[in-house]
């Protein structure tokens, strides 16, 4: 049953509205593209929780007409996609696919008839395959094969492309595909995987250079990030829970905003790096923007003594960490079992504001959402509603927040969790491909318009 709310605050006018998808998750035609580290990665029985594949997902590639259609009557003023680096190489380097860029370039079309701003993401993890079986990132060679990919997609769409995303999550990909392996390419290298993050800051920084030679602006980053919360006040926890905000945090946002790495990574890395002092001019290069991914806070406590692998948020972690993350009660979960605390994201926004002063550039929410199960669901509704809110209280107490983008626009296949998780506005039936706006998509519109009319898509 629907809950009477009152309308969230006003937000600028010029505020960015959005939704979000990456290619992956829903494009589909598998057969018409490279093969990627995940599509390996889903072949092999055990790795994705329903045993299901991408290879027709939401079947966007096909579909993209109508989902365009969906994002224009929703009225948001901007769709993150991301483009597939396997469907414009399908070897990662050398021969362009020209039906590939030809798909990018229609859905582009489409979307700037619709009146809606294109925003790609130029990785969001499908590595292509031939890309990991020369190494991957575990090798510095793969930063520059991304910058070239990322002058060829520049080249083909960026006249009318007006806001750039290099990376999706390079904490996400370190740590879940090469440090636990839980996520393609499945490697479980644990702390051995530090090399993987600064191929993934390199190849950010060299994209951008890229991006700008080839006449592009409006370049940002997709970060994810989170409040760590130590478990007690006790030095251990404390300490444990530094590191781990270190790991998930401070890897990936120190060295793009200050250039430099915190000590401990510095020391970590040890002499993988040759010039490392170089790298970091290149991954610092400034951004017009910096994206920040949130779903949720952490409580971290030290090692538990006596334990094997313990369970977090579906992933069971080696008793050899540094750390335990521990669960936070007393609040609402997901369907994911992620708890709901709004109040967080106001908390991080406020973080990032204190630690990095006059050196942060504005900030987007690139990524916020839930899983649920439903059409009518009013718990997404509660959420979304939640957590603008505190965006909202962040931007009133002065942190510069200039957009915010949902996850996701559809239901679509949710890496190792199959097609199990549903985090989208719009319902999709597997079997039928037929989508159905739930009533989170009418909420959301509903609020969009009492926002007042979005400024044109090429503003900004």
């Amino acid at each position: 049953m629907a809950t009477t709310r009152a309308p969230l605050p006003r937000f600028p006018h010029d505020f960015l509205w959005g939704v979000s998808t990456s290619a992956h998750q829903i494009e589909g035609a598998a057969d018409e593209r490279g093969p990627s580290v995940w599509d390996a990665f889903t072949a092999l029985p055990g790795n994705v929780k329903d045993g299901t594949t991408a290879a027709v997902a939401c079947d966007h590639v096909r579909r993209y007409r109508e989902d365009v259609a969906l994002i224009r009557d929703l009225g948001v003023g901007a769709y993150r996609f991301s483009v597939s680096w396997p469907r414009v190489l399908p070897r990662g380097s050398g021969e362009v696919s020209g039906r590939g860029l030809d798909f990018y370039d229609r859905l582009v079309d489409e979307l700037c008839a619709a009146g809606v701003r294109p925003v790609p993401t130029l990785f969001h993890w499908d590595t292509p395959l031939a890309v990991e079986e020369a190494g991957g990132w575990l090798v510095r060679d793969t930063a520059h094969r991304f910058a070239e990919y990322a002058a060829v997609v520049a080249d083909r769409i960026g006249d009318r492309v007006p806001k750039w995303i290099t990376l999706n999550e390079p904490a996400e990909h370190t740590l879940l595909g090469h440090a636990l392996g839980r996520h393609a390419p499945g490697r479980q290298l644990l702390f051995d995987a530090l090399p993987v993050a600064h191929h993934l800051l390199l190849a950010h920084g060299l994209a951008v250079g890229a991006l700008r030679a080839a006449g592009a602006g409006d370049i940002g980053i997709a970060n994810s990030h989170g409040p760590t919360w130590p478990a007690s006040d006790a030095a251990e926890d404390r300490e444990a829970a530094d590191f781990y905000d270190v790991l998930l945090n401070r890897l990936f946002s120190d060295p793009l905003i200050t250039s430099r790495y915190p000590e401990v990574i510095t020391e970590l890395l040890g002499g993988e790096v040759p010039d490392l002092d170089a790298d970091l001019k290149t991954i610092s290069r400034p951004l017009d923007w910096y994206g920040i991914n949130f779903y949720q806070p952490t409580k971290v406590g030290a090692p538990l003594p006596g334990t094997g692998p313990t369970q977090f948020s579906g992933l069971w972690l080696p008793p050899e960490l540094p750390f335990s993350p521990r669960p936070i009660e007393g609040r609402p979960l997901t369907a994911f079992g992620w708890p709901v605390v709004p109040e967080a994201l106001t908390e991080l926004l406020l973080t990032f504001r204190e630690r990095y002063g006059d050196r942060l550039p504005p900030l987007v929410v690139t990524e916020n959402g839930c899983s649920y199960e439903g059409l009518d669901d009013q718990d997404r509704i509660a959420y979304l509603d939640g957590h603008l809110r505190a965006l909202h209280e962040a931007m009133a107490a002065g942190v510069d927040v200039r957009g915010y983008f949902v996850w996701s626009l559809l239901d679509n296949f949710e890496w190792a969790e199959g097609h199990g998780q549903r985090f989208g506005l719009v319902h999709v039936d597997y079997a039928t491909q037929e989508r159905t706006p739930k009533a989170s998509y009418g909420w959301l519109r509903g609020e969009l318009r009492g926002q007042g009319p979005r400024p044109p898509a090429d503003a900004g």
